[in-house]
């Protein structure tokens, strides 16, 4: 697969990139390159080859989805006590709308 500069300038154009025309033929080569890798690559025969998404053997362990036992008091308390302002259990902001 070929790219051209007018690719690489559009793609740029897109991105809102300005790129100057030596940067642009520069893009455009080292593109290439990479796209002849990729096609490269895909002369690989994979047929017997299993898919796989890691290199290696991932665990993650997972941990019940439980919150602690609180009242609804305490919960309250807790969110507001760094509060800068606050008014009660909520949050005391500056009117926006007059």
């Amino acid at each position: 697969m070929a790219i051209r500069e007018e690719d690489v300038a559009r793609v740029a154009t897109l991105a809102r990139l300005r790129l100057h025309g030596d940067e642009v033929r520069r893009l455009t080569e080292d593109l290439g390159r990479i796209l002849d890798y990729v096609d490269k690559l895909a002369e690989l025969d994979t047929s017997g080859v299993e898919p796989t998404s890691h290199v290696v053997a991932v665990s993650a362990p997972y941990r019940d989805d439980r919150s602690p036992e609180r009242d609804a008091d305490t919960v309250a308390e807790e969110a507001v006590r760094n509060a800068p302002r606050r008014d009660g259990h909520f949050f005391a902001v500056p009117p926006i709308i007059e």
